[in-house]
C-alpha cells in the first residue's frame, strides 16, 4: 500500500533519511520506533508530501505521490501536537475540516466524537482546552473521514487512562477493517496490545523492519519494550 524506495533526505549537514526502504501493507499495525533525532518525523512528513525528499520514491496504492496529490484524501493524521485557531470552537474547527475535506455524511466516523463527549464540548475555544482535550479533538479529526490509512504520533501522549484505552480499542478495530495504520510512540508498553510489525530507525537508518512475532521469537521476550532493548544491546555488543 504505501512504499518507501531508497528515501534519502537531508537538512543541512544532517542526514535525516539515508536510504530507507520499507514495504507497509493494508491491515496491519506498524509501530514507528527509534531516539529523538532518529528520521521518524521527516520520514511521516515525508509520506504526508510535507517534506520533499532528495532522493528514492513513495508510492501509494502503487502510484507515485509525487504525481498524485489525492493520495493524501486517503490518509488520516494525528500530530504529536495538535494547533487550531485559538478562537474557533471545536464545533467550528470540526465543520471547518468537514467543509474542506467534502467527505459524505454516510462515510463519517464519529465513534471517537461520540466516546469523547465532544459532542458537549462543540462550544468551548481552542484556547481554552487542556492537553488532553486537544488530543481527543486531533484523534477524532485523524478517524472522522474513514480513511484507508491512519498516520499516529504519540497519540495516547496526556490523555487519561480510559480515553488512552478507548482510543486503543478504537485502533485495534479499524487494523481489523484491514487499515493501514502507523503509530509512534516513546512508551512501548503502549503498543503491545496495538502493534503487529515493527520499524526501527537511528541517526537516519532503517536499523529493522520485523513482525512482533520474530521480535519475539528472536528475543525471547514478551514486551515489546524488552524485546527491543534487547536487540539494540546486541546490536551494539
Amino acid at each position: 500500500m504505501i512504499i518507501a524506495n531508497n528515501l534519502s533526505k537531508r537538512f543541512g549537514k544532517l542526514q535525516a533519511l539515508d536510504n530507507v526502504s520499507v514495504n507497509c501493507n493494508k491491515g496491519e499495525c506498524i509501530a514507528l520506533i527509534g531516539p529523538n533525532a532518529s528520521g521518524k518525523t521527516t520520514f511521516i512528513k515525508c509520506i504526508l508530501g510535507m517534506v520533499m525528499y532528495d532522493s528514492g520514491f513513495i508510492t501509494f496504492n502503487g502510484k507515485n505521490i509525487l504525481h498524485d496529490w489525492q493520495y493524501r484524501a486517503h490518509i488520516g493524521y494525528m500530530p504529536q501536537v495538535g494547533r487550531y485557531p485559538d478562537n474557533m470552537t471545536i464545533g467550528q474547527v470540526i465543520g471547518m475540516m468537514k467543509d474542506i475535506r467534502q467527505v459524505q455524511p454516510a462515510r463519517l466516523d464519529e465513534d471517537l466524537m461520540h466516546s469523547f463527549g465532544l459532542e458537549k464540548l462543540k462550544q468551548k475555544r481552542m484556547r481554552t482546552l487542556s492537553g488532553g482535550t486537544r488530543q481527543k479533538v486531533s484523534a477524532a479529526l485523524a478517524f472522522l473521514f474513514n480513511p484507508e490509512v491512519l498516520i499516529l504520533d504519540e497519540p495516547t501522549a496526556g490523555l487519561d487512562p480510559v480515553s488512552s484505552e478507548i482510543l486503543k480499542d478504537k485502533i485495534i478495530k479499524e487494523k481489523n477493517k484491514g487499515k493501514l495504520i502507523l503509530v509512534t510512540s516513546h512508551i512501548l508498553s503502549e503498543l503491545d496490545e496495538l502493534v503487529t510489525q515493527v520499524i526501527f530507525m537511528q541517526d537516519g537508518k532503517l536499523c529493522f523492519h520485523k513482525t512482533i512475532d520474530e521480535i519475539r521469537e528472536e528475543t525471547q521476550q514478551e514486551k515489546l519494550s524488552k524485546a527491543i532493548a534487547s536487540i539494540m544491546t546486541k546490536s551494539s555488543v
